[in-house]
């Protein structure tokens, strides 16, 4: 009897403990949920593989359940991500690819998201919302280092060109030049040293003239001053008899207006007078008696009495 209990005990423990397992498996209350998103990468995603982590500013928020080429551009590779729901993916939200120390096992790094940024959603045609990516660290510092060996290997060939025989031999020869001329100066020495303790006389030479030229440039300075006063009095003076021959021109307008008439008429009466004179001077001359003996009757023509003449 007691084994029949026990057996029966164990059996339905059994029933129980493998529909919780089932009901666990299925979706029990304490599984997540999960949102799909989309990115997309124009690298190599070497070292992530499947159920890699994907994280959020340091936290595991989901993994990446596929990854696939673009049928129509090997270059582009599609990462599907799981993400749990609730998870603040904005539209300011990137990914990028990380790896986990010296292992190389890369994961996928979100960050950014404003406060305030709307979250991200599905646009029309898309079928799951798309999260923007940016060039991972090995992405950079690949690009860096081809630039700098493109640059190095294009100062390789400059070098090169540069160190060609025939600038080989332009140097060799501009060396033998330089040999030349230096000797040339050793042995010119004296005459080179003359000529600089002459240029040096002739400095000091020139130093003390621009002293002594000190005063009379000084004196020049307070001539031109001088200049420049008897220029402003001699303009002053000029203003002034400007001026005046203003006011004398008025007065002999003036008296032009008012004796200039006067002046008319006197010349006029001069003018009778000048007459008056010359017909006496005329009548003096032929007939000087006439002025005492006053006008002579004229005589009685032919056939006229002297009554008659004298009535006429």
């Amino acid at each position: 009897m007691n084994y029949a209990v026990v057996g029966a005990f164990v059996l339905v423990l059994s029933v129980a403990l493998i529909a919780g397992v089932l009901w666990l498996a299925a979706g029990g209350a304490w599984q997540k949920h999960y949102d799909l998103y989309l990115a997309i990468e124009n690298e190599s995603v070497a070292g992530l593989n499947l159920n890699a982590p994907v994280k959020y500013n340091g936290v595991d928020v989901g993994q990446v359940r596929k990854i696939w080429l673009e049928p129509g551009n090997p270059e582009q590779v599609n990462l599907l991500f799981a993400i749990e729901r609730g998870t603040p993916i904005k539209v300011d939200t990137v990914a990028v690819l990380k790896t986990q120390g010296l292992t190389g096992i890369a994961y996928v790094e979100l960050s950014g998201g404003a406060r305030d940024s709307p979250p991200l959603t599905a646009i029309a045609g898309n079928e799951y919302p798309v999260i923007p990516t940016k060039p991972s660290l090995t992405a950079r510092l690949e690009y860096i280092l081809t630039s700098v060996l493109a640059k190095l290997d294009s100062t390789s060939s400059s070098i090169n060109a540069l160190l060609s025989e025939e600038n080989k031999a332009a140097f060799k020869s501009a060396l033998a030049d330089i040999a030349i001329v230096t000797r040339t100066i050793s042995g010119r020495k004296e005459a080179i040293d003359k000529g600089i303790a002459s240029a040096a006389r002739t400095f000091d030479n020139g130093a003390r003239v621009t002293e002594q030229l000190g005063p009379v440039i000084e004196r020049m300075g307070r001539s031109a001053e001088a200049i420049e006063k008897m220029a402003n009095e001699a303009e002053r003076t000029s203003a002034s008899a400007g001026k005046a021959v203003d006011v004398v021109g008025a007065d002999v307008a003036r008296f032009t207006a008012e004796a200039l008439p006067e002046f008319q008429r006197l010349l006029g009466e001069m003018s009778v007078l000048a007459a008056s004179l010359r017909r006496l001077s005329e009548k003096m001359e032929g007939s000087p008696g006439g002025l005492l003996m006053g006008r002579r009757p004229v005589p009685p023509g032919p056939g006229e009495s002297a009554d008659k003449g004298a009535v006429k």
